[in-house]
């Protein structure tokens, strides 16, 4: 293989369907993968092929650390590789869903990353103590919690967030409303360009929130934002790797009478035991259910 043609590493930084923008150095390509390959995802280190001047061909993905991604009963949609962290943006309003930070919080356990919530609009008093007592469940099963309000009190927020979030590989993810591309804004001020100039590279148009884009600043930081969604279907766990992502059954587990307890129905569960007596919400437990049933209704 000539020098012209050797291969080299980027990262993806953006994906669009097949279509999938990579950074090398201060250079951005074009990418595709051979065949119908749909297997990248943002923060993946890929080696490409250069086809000219702004376009390659992704020849292979590196190992990944980590990767994070959601399933249906149909298919999977990756959300970001090499992560080492996930920030959950939740609002005093509009209201969130208790179902999708739970189900982000089991992703991440599964995954290996730690998880993060923030819980943005502190300055909408009306809805703040009720909100605070919603994210307690979460903050008392050891998931830290960080206040701010991006549009009342910006240079706090970017004072909370910033140390967190340096160093680290950290994907943004939220219902719409939340207040997640404000954050964005204020800790990368010229994100509104570089979402315009991705939206540009993969030809996207007006569409630009249907994308995941990371942004990488200094001192090896990326931060990766994904567009909002209501929903987050974890089919691709099974029934094992589900015990051990919720946190507060780890006390439980080994210590049912039978050694394939489900933790559903069986006599002498532990598990079942911790939530009769409220060690183990009843709402996780009903959500474990739940995630179990998903998981055996997998036809891919």
């Amino acid at each position: 293989m000539s020098a012209a043609k050797a291969l080299f590493s980027a990262t993806v930084i953006a994906a669009h369907g097949r279509h999938y923008l990579a950074q090398a150095g201060d250079q951005k390509l074009q990418c595709v993968t051979r065949g119908k390959k749909t297997d990248v995802a943002v923060g993946d280190l890929v080696n490409l092929l250069s086809t000219s001047a702004n376009q390659a061909v992704i020849e292979s993905i590196s190992e990944r650390s980590t990767l994070l991604y959601r399933s249906d009963q149909y298919k999977s949609k990756l959300l970001a590789a090499n992560l080492t962290q996930l920030f959950i943006v939740v609002a005093t309003e509009p209201a969130f869903s208790d179902d999708l930070i739970s189900r982000a919080l089991v992703a991440s356990e599964a995954a290996g990353i730690r998880a993060h919530i923030v819980l943005n609009k502190i300055d909408v008093t009306a809805s703040l103590a009720r909100t605070r007592e919603r994210i307690a469940v979460y903050a008392r099963l050891g998931y830290p919690v960080h206040e701010v309000s991006a549009q009342a009190a910006p240079e706090h927020a970017v004072a909370t967030l910033l140390p967190i979030l340096r160093g680290e590989s950290t994907i943004l993810i939220g219902q719409s409303g939340m207040g997640k591309s404000s954050l964005i804004n204020l800790i990368i001020p010229d994100a509104d360009i570089a979402v315009r100039e991705i939206s540009a590279a993969l030809d996207t148009g007006k569409h630009t929130t249907t994308f995941t884009r990371l942004y990488q600043i200094e001192g090896g930081t990326s931060i990766i934002d994904s567009p909002g969604f209501q929903e987050f279907g974890l089919y691709h766990l099974s029934e094992g790797m589900l015990e051990r992502a919720f946190r507060e059954f780890a006390p439980c587990l080994g210590q049912c009478k039978f050694y394939n307890c489900h933790h559903l129905n069986e006599p002498a569960c532990a598990v079942l035991d911790a939530v009769q007596s409220g060690t183990i919400a009843p709402h996780r437990h009903a959500l474990y259910r739940q995630l179990v049933h998903e998981s055996s209704q997998v036809l891919y």
